[in-house]
C-alpha cells in the first residue's frame, strides 16, 4: 500500500486565496466566526471545498477577532466547551444545508497551543466534540494532551505537523515570538515536510532529531508564501509517490 498523508489548511479567514489553496489540499479547517469569518464566508468556503472534493472541518477559537485568536485567554472550562460547541454547530448547520458532512475539528491559535499542555482545557474541547458527533476526527499536536484526551474519549485523531514551523527538542512548536519560528525558504520547507512524512522525524532548532508522528500536514493560509508552498509541497509529495487524501 502506497504511503499517504493529509494536507490541511486554515481557510475562511479572509486571506483571499482560498480558491487557489483548495487545489492543493485534502482538508479545510474553516473559521467559525470567533477569530475570523461569518456565516457567509463559512458557506462560501464549504461550497469551495465541496467543488474540490476537500474534507470539511471546523476551526474553533477563543472569542478574539481583534487578535486573530492568537491571544491566550483564561476562561472557565465549561465556557470553553460552550464556545467550541457553538462554533462547530454553526458550521455543521451550514454543511447540512448544503448537503455535505462535517469531517473534523481543529482548534485554532491560542486555544490550540494552550490545549497542548493543559489537560483540562483539552478535555473541555474534546467534550464539546464528542457531545456533537463522536465520528468527527480530532486534529492536534502529536504527543500532546489534545491527542491523548481525544483518544481517551474514543475519537479518531490525526497527529498534525506544520510545513512552515520549526520544532523544539521536546517536539513542541517554536513560539512565534522567536525569530526562528517560521520557515520561509521553499527548499528548506520541502525537505522538512518530506522528512516528517517519510521518516517521521524533524530537525529541531538545536540541530537534534525529534521523533514526530505525521498524519496531517498544516499549511497556513495566511502565510506570505501560502499558495507557492502549497503547490510545491503537493508536487513534492506526488513526485515521491505519496498519496494525498483526508484521514
Amino acid at each position: 500500500m502506497a504511503p499517504s498523508i493529509d494536507i490541511n489548511c486554515d481557510l475562511g479567514e479572509g486571506c483571499g486565496n482560498d480558491a487557489e489553496l483548495m487545489r492543493y489540499i485534502s482538508s479545510a479547517n474553516i473559521a467559525c466566526g470567533f477569530h475570523a469569518g461569518d456565516a457567509d464566508t463559512m458557506r462560501r468556503t464549504v461550497e469551495l471545498a465541496l467543488e474540490n472534493n476537500v474534507a470539511i472541518g471546523a476551526h474553533p477559537s477563543f472569542p478574539d477577532r481583534e487578535n486573530f485568536g492568537r491571544t491566550e485567554m483564561s476562561l472557565p472550562y465549561a465556557q470553553v466547551s460552550e464556545i467550541v460547541t457553538e462554533q462547530i454547530n454553526a458550521l455543521r448547520e451550514i454543511c447540512k444545508e448544503i448537503g455535505v458532512n462535517l469531517h473534523h475539528v481543529k482548534p485554532h491559535g491560542a486555544l490550540y497551543n494552550m490545549a497542548v499542555k493543559d489537560r483540562e482545557l483539552a478535555k473541555a474541547i474534546v467534550r464539546a466534540v464528542t457531545d456533537i458527533d463522536k465520528n468527527l476526527v480530532f486534529f492536534g499536536l502529536p504527543n500532546s494532551f489534545m491527542i491523548s484526551e481525544a483518544e481517551s474519549a474514543g475519537l479518531r485523531t490525526a497527529s498534525e505537523v506544520f510545513a512552515d514551523r520549526t520544532y523544539q527538542q521536546d517536539g513542541t512548536l517554536t513560539p512565534r515570538s522567536q525569530p526562528d519560528a517560521l520557515i520561509d525558504d521553499l527548499d528548506t520547507c520541502i525537505e522538512h515536510v518530506l522528512r516528517m512524512v517519510r521518516d517521521q522525524m524533524a530537525i529541531a532548532t538545536d540541530g537534534s532529531l525529534v521523533r514526530i508522528e505525521a498524519e496531517t500536514i498544516c499549511i497556513h493560509g495566511d502565510g506570505a508564501h501560502a499558495v507557492e508552498f502549497a503547490s510545491a509541497i503537493h508536487d513534492a509529495l506526488t513526485t515521491n509517490s505519496i498519496e494525498i487524501r483526508p484521514n
